[in-house]
This record gives C-alpha cells, structure tokens and sequence, in this order.
C-alpha cells in the first residue's frame, strides 16, 4: 500500500516538474529580462522547490520499498539525489554578485545576485580590487576576438594579490571565484562574476562523478536490463535481422568579366573575410550566394561575378542577378524574381522604390512584406559596399605599432607603413581596372601573381598554413551538404520501400540489395567524413560550434551507427539514411549559416567538444528510436489492412529501439552534466535555467520513462512503446529547434 502511495507521489511530482519547466521557458518570452521572469514565476518559487524535494523523497522511498539490490541501478539513483542535495545547498547558501572596474579607480562593493538576476542590492566586499588592465585579444590579423582578459589587485588590509581572468581561465581567492563577464566599450573597465560556493559545488560534482560511473556500471553489468536485451532470443545468429526484413540548357552571354583562368588565379589570393583570413575563393562564393541563391550565374563563377562587379560595375547594374523570393514584393512592386540594381532605382517613382517601406521596416512594420524589403535591401547593400572595395581587405600592413592589419583599397594606410605597402594598396586595383579593360589578360595575371607576392611578403604569420588554405579550396569545389541530402534521402526512400515491402509481404534474401545499401552508406559516410575533416582543418578547432556544423555532426553520428550494426538490423540502412539526410537537409536550409568563422571566445573550451560531442550521439540515437517508433507504427497500420500478423516485427523493432534507448539515456544525461562543469567554468554557475539546457533536463526526464517498464507497464507494450517513442521525439526538437528560433537564450547560437 505505501509503496502504491509513494508510486503516485513520485509520478505525480514527476509530471508536474515536467509541465512547469516547459510553461517556465514561455514566460516573459521575447523580453529582455526573461530569465528573470521565469525565475521570479518558476524557478525561484517555493513550490517549484518543493516538488523537487517531493520527488526525491516519494522517489527514495518508493525506490526503497521494491528491494532493488543491483548496484548499477542504486547508484544510478542515488547521483541524482545528491546532485539535487548539492542544487539545493548552492540555493540556500551559494552567493553570486557583479563588480564593475574601471582603471585608476578602486572597487569595493559588487551588485549581489541570486545567481538567477543580473540586479540587486550593492554589498561591502571583505577586501578591494583594483583593476590594473583589460585586453581583447584577437586573431591574428583580424579584429575578431579571440579572448577578454582582465589583470587586478586584490588588496585585502596590507595584502595584495594579483589576479587575471579570461574566458574559460577562473580566478579564485578564498574560495571565491572570478569569472570574466563584460567590459566597457573604451576599453577601460570590465565586469567580473564573483561566485561564492564552497559547498554546493562540491557536493554536485560528486553527485557528476557519482552518475559518470553508475552510467558505465550500467551498460557494462551483465544482469542489467541492457545486457538482457543483448541476449534476446531475437537477437541471435541475425534473427532479428531476418524478422525485420521479413517484414542540359544553354546560358545568355553575361556582362563583361575576367576570363575563368584569370578569375581562378584571383580566387587564391586572401582576404580578410567573416573575422578570418581566408581564399577570396570563399568571399567570391558567399557574396554571389547571398545575391543569387546559387554560387554561379550564367555559366560563370563565383569569382567572374565578384570581378565583374568590380571592374565592369556600371555594366552589371543591368544584370538580372538578384533573387527576389518574395512573391507579394514582386506584386507589389512589378519586380521580376531575378531582378536587376536598375530594377529597384526609378524616378518617376521617387527614387530608391524599397526607400518607404524600408523606413516603415525600422520603426517596427516587421510583417512579410517588409521583412522581404529588408532582405533584398542587406543584398543590394552587399553590392554598394564591394563596388566601393570594402570587402577587398587583400593587404596586409604593419604599421609604427608593430600590429599587422589587413586593409582594403579604399582603407586608410597605417603610418608608419612601408612606401610599398601604401603603393600597392592605393594603386593594384587601378591597374587590374586598366589591364582588364584593355583586354590585356596576361598582364592581369602577372598582377595577380605580384599580390600573392605581395601577401607572402608582408602577410607573415597572419597567413593560413598552406595545407589550410589547400583544404580550404577542396572544401569549397563541392556542395558536400546539397549532395549528401540528396543522395541520404533518394538512398534511404529506396531502403525504406525494399523493407516495408519484404515486411508486409514476408519472405528472406534481397542480400545483393542490401550490399549495395551497406556500399552506398559507406560511401555517404566517407564523403560526410572528409567534409567534417575539411571543415576541421580550416577552422582549427572541433566542427561542433554552430547549427549548421552540429547538423553535420549529428548525420555523420547517423551514418556511423548505422554502419555499426547494419549487418545485424538491416533496416538501420534505411533509418541512416533517411535521418542524417534529413539533418543535412535541415543544414542546408536559409536558417543554417554553413559560414566558417573564428570561434567566440567563451567556446573556446575543451569541454565544449565533450559536451556537445556526446548530446549530439544522444539525439543520433533517440532520433533512431523515433524512426523505429514511426516504421512500427506503420507496419501494423499495414498488417491490420492486409489482415496479416505483424506482431513479431513491431516487437522487434521494440527491441532495436530499447537497444538504443540505453546508451542514449547515458549519453544525453553525461552530455547535459559536462556542459554544466563548462557553464560553471565559464559563466560561474552550472545550472541558470536557460531555455536550451532547460529542454535538454525535460528531454532526458521524458524519455527516461521509457526505462521503466516496470513502474510503467503500459510502456512495456510494444505498440504503446512506439507511440511513446514516437511522440517523445518533439522534445529533441523543441530542444533544438524550438529554443535556437522561438525562445532564445544563451545556447540559441548551437
């Protein structure tokens, strides 16, 4: 009877820290102080406090009261509790607060916070700090920041102690520690986080620790539910294998341009593009993109269009270049969709015909429309600023500060510059104008040849390595993305048919089908490869930093289960497929920037490729699940049409799914504490509430019922697993989607 009651409490408490945690993410959505909001609504309310407290104890006892003995599962239990413990002491004993310094001057007050606010009350310190400077370290030869770096004194009676902090580099003082966090845009003040936590901090990490070595235990004990399902009947000499599959047009001559050798001789040459140094090859392909939906036009390259722009200006005024989507701005305005710069200046009509709307747009008319006029007002924007040599930052200078800086034709020379330097900047591309005109190509070549000189020459070590800048040609010859979700999704709907086909009307063999599928993947899996190895070697760090990069990631993680374990299930072939071409399709969407850029300093972590390496094989796996979930669905929808006995594969395919429900639960959960280690490196406190690990805690919490079939019998039916399965997905992709491009929040970047 106790057990029954302490059953209900903990379920009950369960799903109602689900629901609130979800409703608390919408509170105060879209305003500046949302958090806030949320925690004043939620998070920081007594009652949100009590059911955490509630669950734990019902969920002690109820644990406690079915004799559990494994040693895997109680500790696996027993890492939450005092992770919650460790939550709890940081609440009622932890203190945070914000010091705001500036050079010359002496602090000794800091705004104190509840670790959830950025407001409160001013507090006495126990010692002064003195802030003795402040650096924003960029790349090299850039202006993008590659760290913040703050140096002070800690001066406590006739003590003083030097400190400095930087993004992901603490400093602690008696059991305070200081973080990086803001800085005055002169340059001569910062902001420091103080966080105080001897206690809470510790107490959780042992609660990590302790989840870290119960979640091994559990997939390595061989009386454990994982290994159980390991030794399924179905699972051996392939049985489960044999279950589930018994179951050409000619382009207009364009404007004037460079001949393709002498536009591909250009494409070498560096810019300064995006906060790196980079071929103008990527320039080249980016600019012509964003302005005609494709990386060509009329035959001609990327680099032709950009020089053609250039040096024939005038001439391509006329060109139909511009990709005008919107279909109520073409109405509107009498637009064609690939419109020309000419199209939008006439005037009879006023001039610049987008100027009204335009100005509508940024007092707030944010409609379709409008946003549409802003977004063909940004790419005609793009055209003004390179017929005016802005992006042409192709020479690098150093000036009397020893600083090198890569500038732009129409850029001021650095004094103290070399005469040569300021020669080249002001006079190259006159000359290129001159040579071009006058058709005198070879003599444009031999310039071109003169400014990779040139770049040799003063670039130094602000260069790319030459087997980056190699890597980073091969990387732009070939849409890996568009391909790749072409050939998944083709691949992985043949896949999908010859399996629902061979379960829905029984028999064995297709073996010489299936090595063509298995050649295929391989073959996806490769190429995929290559793209993340490229992507890697150009930028220098882990490709796991933004949307666009993670979507790779989690189709490259796809295709590597799939390939784990595609001798044994062979519709796995046509789950790889489908999913990772499903994500490259997502990466290849408008909302993915596929751009490379310098990583923001607070990633620059080795905890972060960590965290978001093991999250991301967590959502590969469950993602898996859903198209087990999806497949089970639909075969017995086709068993009861055809009046056919479809048990046997949906209960299979329950297995499949449960074989990947386990190290998933394991992944996701050891993803989620190891990206609260780095927040706590980083920003001083390893659980804010923020709208991305929020969704991340409900996701885990959701399908860790699935895990329970003992607690919850109805998940111990094969097809109401599915269901389950299937509709749990939504929380991968509120966790996503839903927080990167509706909530917001710190994690909205990834």
């Amino acid at each position: 009877m106790k057990s029954s009651i302490f059953k209900k409490v903990t379920l009950a408490a369960y799903a109602a820290l689900i629901v609130a945690m979800a409703a608390a993410t919408l509170v105060g959505h879209g305003e500046a102080d949302s958090v806030a909001q949320q925690h004043a609504a939620v998070y920081g309310t007594w009652w949100f406090t009590l059911l955490w407290a509630a669950l734990a104890v019902a969920g002690a006892a109820y644990f406690a009261s079915r004799h559990i003995r494994r040693l895997s599962v109680v500790l696996l239990h027993a890492a939450f509790v005092v992770i919650l413990a460790g939550a709890l002491t940081t609440h009622l004993t932890a203190k945070h607060g914000i010091v705001h310094l500036r050079l010359g001057e002496v602090a000794s007050t800091c705004m104190a916070s509840d670790g959830s606010q950025d407001g409160g009350q001013l507090e006495q310190l126990p010692y002064s700090i003195a802030l003795d400077g402040f650096e924003v370290v960029s790349h090299k030869g850039t202006s993008a920041a590659s760290d913040y770096v703050s140096r002070f004194t800690i001066i406590e009676g006739q003590s003083r102690t030097s400190g400095q902090v930087s993004m992901n580099r603490i400093f602690s003082y008696k059991h305070t520690r200081f973080y990086q966090t803001l800085y005055d845009d002169d340059m001569r003040g910062a902001y420091l986080t103080l966080n105080r936590d001897p206690w809470g901090i510790g107490i959780t990490y042992a609660g990590y620790g302790l989840l870290l070595v119960a979640l091994v235990m559990m997939l390595l004990d061989s009386h454990g539910t994982f290994h159980s399902l390991l030794r399924n009947p179905l699972l051996k000499k392939g049985a489960l294998a044999l279950l589930i599959a018994a179951g050409g047009i000619g382009h207009a001559q364009a404007a004037s341009t460079v001949p393709q050798a002498q536009a591909t001789k250009f494409s070498k040459l560096f810019v300064l593009y995006n906060g790196r140094i980079c071929p103008f090859q990527t320039f080249a392909l980016d600019f012509t993109k964003k302005l005609h939906g494709s990386t060509g036009y009329n035959g001609l390259t990327a680099e032709q269009v950009v020089l053609g722009w250039v040096l024939w200006g005038n001439e391509w005024d006329s060109e139909p270049v511009i990709k005008v989507k919107s279909a109520a701005m073409r109405q509107a305005y009498g637009l064609p969709e690939m419109a020309s710069i000419r199209n939008f200046f006439d005037r009879s009509r006023g001039g610049y015909i987008l100027g009204q709307a335009l100005d509508e747009y940024r007092h707030g008319n944010t409609d379709g429309l409008h946003k549409a006029v802003a977004d063909i007002d940004a790419k005609l924007q793009l055209v003004m600023q390179l017929r005016q040599g802005e992006p042409l930052k192709m020479f690098p200078v150093t000036g009397k500060d020893g600083r090198c800086q890569w500038i732009g034709p129409t850029d001021s020379v650095p004094a103290g510059a070399p005469k040569a330097c300021a020669e080249m900047v002001r006079g190259c591309f006159g000359v290129l104008n001159s040579l071009a005109h006058s058709g005198n190509y070879d003599g444009f070549g031999q310039m071109v040849a003169q400014m990779r000189r040139y770049q040799g020459d003063f670039g130094g070590d602000t260069l790319p390595a030459p087997y980056r800048a190699k890597a980073e040609l091969v990387y732009n010859s070939f849409p890996f993305a568009t391909a790749l979700f072409v050939f998944s999704l083709v691949m992985g709907i043949c896949a999908f048919a010859l399996s629902m086909w061979r379960m829905t009307r029984g028999g064995n063999g297709g073996n010489r089908a299936y090595a063509c599928l298995t050649a295929a993947m391989t073959l996806s899996f490769a190429t995929l490869t290559a793209c993340e190895a490229l992507r890697w070697t150009v930028s220098g760090t882990v490709p796991m930093a933004n949307g666009y990069e993670t979507m790779l990631l989690l189709a490259w993680l796809v295709q590597l289960c799939a390939l784990a374990v595609c001798r044994r299930f062979r519709i796995v072939l046509a789950f790889g497929f489908l999913l990772s071409g499903l994500f490259l399709l997502v990466s290849h969407l408008g909302e993915m920037d596929p751009m490379i850029t310098p990583l923001m300093p607070v990633l620059s972590s080795p905890l972060l490729s960590v965290h978001v390496g093991i999250t991301m094989v967590a959502f590969a796996l469950l993602s898996m699940t859903f198209v087990c979930g999806l497949t089970a669905l639909a075969v017995n929808a086709a068993g009861r049409w055809r009046k056919a006995d479809t048990s046997q594969q949906v209960l299979a395919l329950q297995l499949l799914s449960r074989l990947m429900l386990y190290p998933a639960l394991a992944a996701l959960a050891a993803g989620i504490f190891i990206g609260a280690v780095w927040a706590n490196v980083s920003w001083g406190q390893y659980w804010g509430w923020d709208p991305k690990e929020t969704w991340a805690l409900i996701t885990l919490m959701v399908y860790a019922a699935a895990a329970h079939p003992a607690s919850l019998p109805q998940l111990s039916k094969p097809l109401a697993y599915h269901a389950f399965m299937t509709g749990a997905f939504a929380m991968i992709v509120m966790t996503y989607f839903g927080v990167n491009y509706f909530l917001g929040g710190m994690h909205s970047y990834a």
